[in-house]
């Protein structure tokens, strides 16, 4: 692929304006409590559809990493993560904030991500083309699969357990399947209405799901007296913003031996950048020489933290363009914003779309480096947003919405599909279920029983023996397996993780107390 090619395609103003508005709109995104990347990227695939291939995935991945970056910044200032992934980064930086050093803990965050999203791009660039040529081999038997082994690690790894994360998955998969019977063109499940016979709309499915659910979970905190999102003060913005150059040389091999280890929880589908950062805090504080400073204001903790869960959006990116597998719930959003700008994951994206495929990785790479910008001019200012009065930060979600959900099709149907799905999600959310494995159950739904159905073709009745010449079946069919059991460890790792930092933190106030 001509590099010559692949720059011109990304300096152009509509693609560089998408990637600045939509970095932008994400770290603002991000930094609000509760509104999470899978909910930014939902929110803003709409907006994709007039826009060139390029200029609407570059900006898509874009919201992705600069979301999961933004997160640090309440989370640093206010004790409140913005998203999961940033609640290890609470635990040092607020305590830093606390001391006045609340502009320094941002820049040492907004550093961090930084590298760690750049790494992260380069693994993204060099390690996707030769894992796309193995998936050549691949037949419907593998990519069916794929799917279910995508349904197993995203349904185990969300909601409170295995068993709710993979009903949320089969329920995804039955809403899949409504439509024209692909084969024999018998509507099924449409209940006499014409829009159905077309299957679900993806994109108001996953806006439901992601945004009115979350303006649900907000309208009970409004009926119960909570005005706000978060109540926090301005003065924590003390410092300066950039380490000085004797702090940051000691924060480089933490940052790399993190960003390394999110690249690799990045490809693990299903881990996730909440996990990728919990990991990497760990192993920073396990390996540091005063690990009794962690929690009380240790800047390797952010940056182990920040690095490894920005490291984790380019990991997440590695198996869903090569094998259509997501890395997390926002990778299983975007695998719609793929379809939906009708490029399939797999060889095809590096062949025969290869022009788009390098110019979306080289923008990746871009996009780092432009919320490092960005994450320095509205640091001070994103803050403020936590403040918003929920009565008004509800009512503008729902109506963004509402556009996006009928500007697809100038269709009132797809607006209902929103509402319905929200109200699912919402009560799906209340009971622990995970809506990421009914979201990926939906998109994978049609390709899963596709793939099957010609696989049942090919094995010309004989279904054992056809599995048992396919090596790649195989395999897959034990990673699938093992998928069932790894969800228990990470849990159980976790666990552990989280009753240490407890006990440590209880150690901490009896001994503040004592000194009181």
């Amino acid at each position: 692929m001509d590099f010559g090619t692949i720059i011109g395609n990304i300096f152009t103003l509509e693609v560089m304006g998408a990637l600045f508005l939509g970095t932008t709109v994400a770290i603002i995104m991000g930094a609000l409590p509760g509104l999470s990347a899978s909910m930014a990227v939902a929110l803003l695939i709409p907006v994709t559809f007039g826009m060139n291939p390029i200029a609407g995935l570059v900006m898509l991945t874009g919201v992705y990493t600069a979301a999961v970056y933004g997160g640090s910044i309440t989370a640093i200032l206010l004790h409140t993560p913005g998203t999961p992934a940033s609640a290890a980064t609470a635990i040092d930086g607020y305590e830093l904030a606390k001391k006045g050093q609340g502009f320094k803990a941002i820049g040492v965050a907004t550093v961090s991500s930084v590298i760690g999203g750049v790494i992260s791009a380069l693994a993204l660039m060099f390690l996707s083309p030769p894992l796309a040529q193995i998936s050549l081999k691949f037949g419907p038997l593998e990519y069916f699969l794929l799917a279910v082994f995508g349904l197993t690690i995203i349904g185990s790894l969300a909601g409170d357990s295995m068993a709710k994360g993979m009903i949320g998955g089969l329920v995804g998969l039955f809403i899949g399947i409504v439509g024209l019977d692909m084969m024999n063109g018998v509507p099924r499940f449409t209940f006499g209405l014409l829009p159905l016979e077309s299957g679900v709309s993806m994109v108001p499915a996953m806006i439901g799901m992601f945004s009115i659910s979350q303006v649900m979970i907000m309208t009970e905190d409004i009926i119960k007296g909570k005005s706000n999102l978060t109540e926090g003060s301005e003065n924590l913005l003390t410092g300066r913003f950039l380490p000085t150059w004797k702090e940051f040389k000691v924060l480089v091999p933490t940052i790399i031996k993190s960003s390394i280890m999110g690249v690799f929880v990045g490809i693990l589908p299903g881990a996730g950048a909440d996990i990728g950062s919990w990991v990497a805090y760990n192993e920073a504080k396990r390996s540091s020489k005063h690990p009794e400073n962690f929690g009380k204001g240790e800047m390797l903790g952010i940056a182990a933290s920040e690095s490894a869960n920005n490291a984790v959006t380019g990991g997440a990116l590695i198996p869903l363009l090569t094998l259509g597998i997501p890395g997390s719930s926002v990778a299983a959003i975007l695998l719609g914003g793929l379809m939906i700008q009708g490029l399939v994951p797999g060889h095809e994206l590096f062949d025969v779309y290869a022009e788009i495929t390098y110019s979306v990785m080289f923008g990746f790479l871009i996009a780092n480096l432009m919320m490092g910008f960005i994450g320095y001019v509205i640091a001070k200012q994103a803050v403020k947003l936590s403040k918003v009065p929920m009565s008004v930060l509800a009512p503008i979600i729902v109506a963004l919405s509402v556009v996006g959900s009928f500007a697809i099709a100038n269709s009132m149907f797809d607006v209902y599909i929103m509402g319905a799905f929200g109200l699912i999600a919402y009560f799906m959310r209340k009971s622990g279920f995970g809506t990421a494995p009914t979201i990926l159950g939906v998109i994978l739904g049609a390709m899963l029983e596709a793939n099957w159905r010609r696989a049942l073709v090919l094995s010309k009745g004989s279904m054992f023996n056809y599995f048992l010449n396919r090596p790649i079946a195989l395999v897959l069919l034990i990673l699938i397996l093992g998928s069932l059991f790894v969800p228990m460890i990470m849990s159980r790792v976790k666990r552990k993780m989280n009753s240490d930092l407890k006990v440590e933190s209880g150690d901490n106030s009896h001994e503040s107390s004592d000194i009181d």
